[in-house]
């Protein structure tokens, strides 16, 4: 285990370490530059005045050598300021990171406590009203657009019923009770947590149930059956334990991507978390702010992955990480 550990740890360096670079290319090859936005805000600006900014920040030099630069100051944990925010660029991702975490997390879980038991359910009863009905459920999920979904809970429960609020965050002032700002949250965290709920829901109830009809199949379902094992038993002692692998694997790797791939949901509800300032900082050329942010969200896929490998052995005992594989 320890050698799997210490394998994967270098594989994610040197991940990260190409990453950051192609990310860095990618973004130094956009058109225009953090200078080119200075003069479009300020057509008095002088060409001079432009030159001799573009040599205060190291624009003026070839991408590989820029890089190498931000490189040896990242290795000594000086990450650099991002240009749009005029803050340190930890200080602007942190509190940002901790909000899709919120949003992501509770979404997650949510999402994966209402799907085991819906796919254990639905593969228990196979071709019953109640499976046609989850299935319905689910491909309706997985067909409609995040946008579409937000935009129709929007409508209905901010704008027609005015349950909720439409976006933001919080509305609360500084004299307000804890609890009342904690109710304040749930508001506010309500419809963009529904709508990542929803998504998610249907693909992970469609994975349980696929891999609990596999799991029904088997020989060792057939044996435990008859011998005259409770049904109760032959779902969650036999068929459950062996069909979770392939789920926990899904389940890891979605969680990895959440950490930027709530973009979408972020931008509609205004919800001020990583993917929309990852985007915002493309969109403004930040290079700083944009890099150390897909970098995180890079790190989070791997950790997921890690994850994945980790509770594939767990739930498996034949498979061994003392090799490397999983």
């Amino acid at each position: 285990m320890s050698r799997y550990l210490a394998l994967r740890a270098v594989q994610t360096v040197l991940t990260l370490a190409i990453m950051s670079l192609v990310v860095f290319l990618l973004i130094g090859l956009m058109p225009g530059d953090p200078i080119d936005l200075m003069i479009s805000g300020d057509p008095t600006m002088k060409s001079e005045d432009a030159a001799r900014l573009r040599t205060a920040y190291g624009l003026d030099k070839p991408l590989l050598e820029r890089y190498a630069a931000w490189a040896f100051e990242a290795l000594q944990g000086n990450f650099g300021y991002s240009r749009s925010f005029g803050q340190p660029v930890l200080a602007v991702l942190w509190p940002r990171l901790l909000n899709t975490l919120l949003l992501a997390g509770i979404a997650f879980g949510l999402s994966v406590a209402i799907a085991l038991p819906l796919g254990i359910w639905a593969a228990a009863h196979p071709r019953s009203r109640a499976d046609y009905l989850i299935n319905l459920f689910c491909f309706a999920g997985i067909s409609a657009p995040p946008f579409w979904l937000a935009l129709l809970l929007i409508t209905l429960f901010a704008v027609e019923l005015g349950w909720l609020p439409a976006g933001g965050m919080a509305d609360i002032r500084p004299e307000t009770p804890w609890h009342a700002a904690f109710a304040d949250q749930l508001r506010h965290l309500a419809l963009p947590v529904l709508t990542l709920t929803l998504v998610q829901l249907s693909g992970y109830t469609r994975f349980m149930r696929g891999a609990m009809i596999e799991a029904l199949r088997q020989d060792y379902v057939r044996t435990a059956r008859a011998k005259g094992a409770p049904e109760r038993i032959v779902l969650w002692h036999h068929a459950f334990s062996n069909a979770l692998a392939p789920v926990l694997t899904i389940l890891a790797l979605s969680f990895g991507g959440l950490v930027s791939g709530a973009l979408i949901t972020e931008t509609m509800f205004s919800w001020p978390g990583m993917g929309k300032a990852i985007y915002q900082a493309i969109l403004e050329n930040d290079y700083n702010l944009a890099l150390i942010g897909l970098l995180v969200a890079t790190t989070a896929t791997i950790v997921g992955n890690l994850l994945a490998d980790l509770g594939y052995a767990w739930v498996d005992p034949r498979v061994s990480l003392s090799a490397g594989t999983a």
